[in-house]
């Protein structure tokens, strides 16, 4: 690999701040922890500069993830103040979104790129199309489970999140939304599973990907350190913002507006994968 230039270093930063802004966000705007942003940023900056290699998919995913822990934190509390949180389901789901992040990540480690990519633009897919196309209020139960169903239903929303590098939001908030919840409070409990995700799997993927070859330079296991440090101060600054602004817009509109971004990210990626 050839050492970066000066305009190599430049066209990456100006890549990780346009992304850590836009990612926080759509994080505070969607409760889906920004990972939906900077999974695709990253990765593309990396290929396009030839820096890594086959290990880019995993380092965006495990960069972003410990990103995550900071910006889901920021938009819990945001939306805390505006009383939207269910502190039940946060206290009885948390402990099993972290459980599956944890296998998330571990399965992660043993999954080639292009498999990675299949999975982030599927899931993405399925959740945007869910969003999209079902009518408002549609459900498909009374409410959200408990016992076992809780416990199945948690630890695979952890895995997947952690295996697509994002929060809570997108497969939690589905998730809430299908058994009854109104969005704006499946937007801002899901991002609270942003947090115990973003944790447990960036552990996963530091010790998983420790001896990894094709990492880009200053990577520690799956996470590169410079591009999380530099994207975790961004989008937690702007993630109180975004976290205002959906509290201020109509439920139908940001139903469409998740819908419509959640499926040019996935196509980008399933693109890429194919």
């Amino acid at each position: 690999m050839e050492a970066l230039t000066l305009l190599d270093w430049a066209t990456l930063a100006a890549a990780l701040i346009g992304a850590g802004l836009f990612g926080g966000l759509i994080a505070g705007l969607f409760g889906v922890g920004g990972g939906t942003v900077m999974v695709p940023a990253l990765f593309y900056a990396f290929e396009l500069l030839g820096v890594g290699g086959e290990s880019n998919l995993h380092v965006a995913i495990g960069s972003s993830l410990l990103t995550i822990v900071a910006t889901s934190w920021r938009s819990l509390s945001a939306h805390r103040a505006h009383g939207a949180v269910d502190e039940t389901v946060l206290k009885t789901w948390t402990p099993w979104v972290a459980f599956g992040a944890l296998i998330g990540a571990g399965i992660a480690g043993l999954v080639p790129m292009s498999g990675l990519g299949w999975i982030y633009g599927g899931c993405l897919l399925v959740v945007a199309v869910q969003m999209g196309l079902t009518p408002e209020g549609w459900r498909l139960a009374g409410d959200l489970p408990t016992g076992w169903g809780r416990r199945v239903i948690a630890t695979v929303i952890g895995g997947l999140s952690a295996m697509m590098g994002i929060g809570g939001g997108s497969l939690g908030g589905m998730t809430m939304t299908l058994c009854g919840r109104p969005i704006h409070q499946a937007v801002a409990t899901a991002s609270g599973f942003g947090f115990a995700i973003g944790l447990a799997a960036t552990l996963g993927f530091v010790v998983f990907g420790w001896d990894a070859p094709g990492r880009p330079p200053l990577s520690l296991g799956y996470v590169n350190v410079p591009a999380a440090v530099v994207l975790g101060l961004l989008t937690t600054a702007v993630a109180p913002l975004g976290a205002r602004l959906a509290h201020a817009m109509n439920r139908t509109t940001l139903r469409r507006a998740f819908a419509l971004y959640l499926a040019l990210a996935a196509l980008a990626v399933l693109i890429k994968a194919a």
